[in-house]
């Protein structure tokens, strides 16, 4: 399931804080800061969508994630590799590569994961 831009700025808040209530969600905002009800609402659909759960203290809230950064963003890369590279991971890290700006020690870099990776393959 996807969360909306809006939800999604607010879940980026959130993983960095770990745990928050609405206050500090309210302050983790540039500038105007949206209201309480505002962040209230998204809160509530991102519950409804298993993305965040509540802790209760009193009538206060204290939220945290339901579901990782990691786990989030390689469900959107996976979604990703599917629509756009027919499921290729080949193709997507070929355009990727190629279409980047990647400096030469970006490459390397790259491969140095990829040849680690492939280390570990093996054992």
């Amino acid at each position: 399931m996807k969360l909306s831009k809006a939800e999604e700025q607010l879940m980026h808040f959130l993983w960095k804080l770990k745990k928050a209530f609405m206050k500090d969600l309210i302050s983790a905002y540039p500038p105007p800061q949206p209201k309480a009800t505002t962040v209230a609402t998204l809160l509530k659909r991102m519950q409804d969508k298993g993305f965040v759960a509540y802790k209760k203290y009193g009538s206060v809230r204290e939220y945290h994630p339901m579901v990782s950064k990691t786990a989030y963003f390689q469900d959107h890369l996976d979604e990703m590799i599917d629509n756009y590279f027919d499921s290729s991971t080949a193709e997507f890290a070929s355009f990727f590569t190629a279409q980047s700006k990647l400096t030469e020690e970006q490459l390397l870099e790259l491969k140095a994961i990829i040849d680690k990776q492939l280390e570990s393959k093996k054992k």
